[in-house]
């Protein structure tokens, strides 16, 4: 027995997929591995360049993977790690740069061994699948610390969109006949069935091949010349099973059937550009050309092409919470590329730091549908005598970028909520004193303006301005604790909605008349309940609801179950308000109840007993009763 191959047989055994594999094929493997040798600082392989016809296996070492642009570690693989098989699957060049953290060696693993030994095995096979949409280790993973989350390739989990009228001909039909139909068509295939049931399949390449060189006449059977039998998939297929199948394979056409066996009915066909379409649509493909893109009209195309991610999330039922990640990964993108754009326009650069915040909805990215703006600017001090300039700099600076937000499709407020309005484009100290007057005196006008404020988020500029305008609104609030009272009096003033009969309480005249506020009525107490308590614990770190929930969750286990269900009813409520928002295409704020199904309005009611119990657990904690 080869030494060496059993040495590495002996390592690889014990990490999956390989541990699935039977002796003799991990064996046949490990005869065919190359070893590596890399020094501390060499690369394997660099962003940009054409794959390798290859994959590794760290057997000692580290290596790191590098995002190009920032250098920026993103993962680090040590003993046992698979990486480079995404970019092998991909058929495309690398994404990321391999490099030693120290003295390493690695196992390289040709395409070949993975198709005839890895995807052959349906238990390896499977795990691979598995991983690769979950994103696990074995591939090249994504930055953790990105404000994309982990958008680069969660869409491999998604559904693929595929052509549901794929053309068919019988078995009969000549190869003239199929590839006349094929011209007037338009298409690169046909499918040869009979019943509705795929026998074969017939592309552009079988006719240069076969026909063209003239090994087969044009006047046979198109069975002369087609591909069988046809590999068949579900119509619930994933883009990951889909790439996986295509490699294993070795094609570029799958059938779609009822039940994924050449048994059943032809429902659509799914080729190779169908996964560049969606590639091409998938919310990181999405982020990296906001960065190509020069005018907000560009931009507008990209938030619309969001919007259609968004659908299709929706509709593929993808949790809410990834959703909400992904959109507000677009929208801070497209924000960041308009101020970049708005500073460029400015006759001179500004004349001191400053930070961009999103605030409300935004801030707490929560905001899935096109709604208005709301947003403000913080300056870093600058002496008196230049205050006044400094501050219209920053206001003309303001008011491009809203108007270019605008242009993108984020209406300007109603309520003048913008950074435009001089009142919401202030310097630190100023913004200092202002929350500090809000808190000192919680009349219900600055109540208000304490729950749009106080969910902020940073999205462009300097962060420290931020931390500071954080530590001082905690300093106020720690000085002056009876502000928490009245927030838990405001936290408190929209109750369950549903009246005595346990009906829903429906807005009674306006514009709205009859229709139930999703917003005002249920997300808003869980939103306000979720701020007043995380404040209460002094931490400056979460902003988004859900988190705040978790967060809560973890610190108090013996209020686990209220706020697990309280994060469970504000994903259901933001799913349902954003699916209305879509079908009606509007901000999905305000809903016919008529419309609904009985189930539907069950679903909503089953969210309100999150909302009593959450308002009584602040009742009691704040000693609210004598006030109410």
């Amino acid at each position: 027995m080869n030494t060496i191959a059993k040495r590495i047989s002996d390592f690889l055994k014990d990490f999956p997929p390989f541990n699935m594999l039977p002796k003799d094929e991990l064996l046949a493997i490990c005869k065919a591995v190359d070893i590596l040798y890399l020094e501390k600082d060499s690369n394997l392989f660099i962003t940009g360049a054409p794959i390798k016809n290859q994959f590794y296996v760290v057997k000692d070492g580290a290596i790191g993977l590098f995002e190009e642009e920032t250098n920026l570690l993103v993962d680090e693989c040590d003993e046992g790690d698979i990486f480079g098989l995404r970019a092998l699957m991909r058929k495309d060049s690398y994404k990321l740069t391999a490099k030693a953290l120290e003295e390493s060696i690695v196992y390289s693993l040709s395409s070949e061994l993975f198709e005839n030994y890895i995807t052959t095995n349906p238990e390896a096979s499977t795990y691979l699948m598995t991983s690769f949409v979950s994103n696990t280790r074995y591939s090249e993973p994504k930055p953790q610390n990105q404000s994309s989350g982990n958008i680069q390739d969660f869409f491999e989990e998604q559904s693929i969109e595929f052509s549901k009228n794929p053309i068919h001909c019988s078995p009969e039909t000549s190869i003239k006949a199929a590839a006349i139909i094929m011209t007037h068509k338009r298409v690169g295939s046909i499918i040869i069935t009979e019943k509705n049931k795929p026998l074969g399949i017939i592309t552009d390449k079988d006719l240069r091949i076969k026909i063209a060189t003239g090994l087969v006449s044009i006047e046979e059977p198109v069975t002369k010349i087609m591909s069988s039998p046809v590999i068949t998939y579900p119509e619930n297929i994933t883009v990951a099973e889909a790439q996986i199948a295509l490699l294993k394979y070795k094609i570029t056409h799958l059938c779609i059937t009822k039940d994924g066996t050449p048994n059943s009915g032809l429902t659509g066909i799914l080729s190779e550009h169908d996964i560049i379409v969606v590639r091409e649509n998938n919310a990181s493909a999405l982020v990296k050309e906001v960065k190509r893109i020069s005018t907000p009209k560009q931009l507008q195309q990209i938030r619309k092409r969001a919007e259609q991610l968004l659908k299709r999330y929706i509709k593929q039922q993808i949790p809410i919470v990834f959703a909400t990640k992904i959109l507000s990964a677009i929208n801070e993108s497209i924000t960041q590329k308009i101020i970049e754009q708005a500073i460029k326009e400015m006759p001179t650069p500004p004349p001191t730091t400053f930070a961009w915040l999103t605030i409300g909805s935004q801030g707490r990215e929560e905001q899935l549908l096109l709604t208005d703006q709301d947003n403000a600017l913080v300056f870093n001090n600058v002496d008196e005598n230049e205050h006044e300039k400094t501050q219209q700099y920053f206001l003309s600076l303001a008011k491009k970028i809203n108007q270019k937000l605008e242009i993108v499709g984020f209406e300007l407020c109603p309520a003048d909520m913008m950074a435009s309005n001089p009142k919401w484009c202030l310097s630190i100290s100023q913004w200092e004193q202002q929350f500090k007057k809000w808190i000192t005196t919680p009349n219900q006008d600055n109540l208000m303006l304490c729950t749009i404020f106080f969910d902020f988020e940073f999205i462009y500029g300097d962060k420290n301005l931020v931390s500071s305008l954080a530590e001082s609104i905690f300093e106020s609030i720690e000085s002056r604790d009876i502000f928490l009272t009245y927030l838990g009096l405001n936290a408190l003033k929209n109750p369950p909605p549903l009246s005595f009969f346990r009906q829903f309480l429906v807005e009674r005249n306006g514009e709205h008349k009859d229709q139930f506020d999703i917003k005002a009525r249920a997300m808003m107490p869980l939103v306000d309940a979720a701020r007043l308590l995380i404040l209460s614990k002094n931490i400056k770190t979460h902003n988004n609801t859900i988190v705040r929930y978790e967060k809560l969750a973890e610190l108090e286990p013996q209020n686990k179950d209220v706020f697990l269900a309280c994060l469970e009813a504000f994903k259901n409520l933001l799913y349902f308000r954003t699916q209305q928002g879509l079908l009606h295409n509007d901000s999905g704020r305000f809903i016919d109840l008529q419309t609904l199904s009985k189930a539907n309005r069950l679903e909503l009611k089953s969210c309100f007993k999150a909302v009593k119990d959450v308002q009584d657990l602040i009742q009691t904690r704040f000693k609210l009763s004598q006030f109410l």
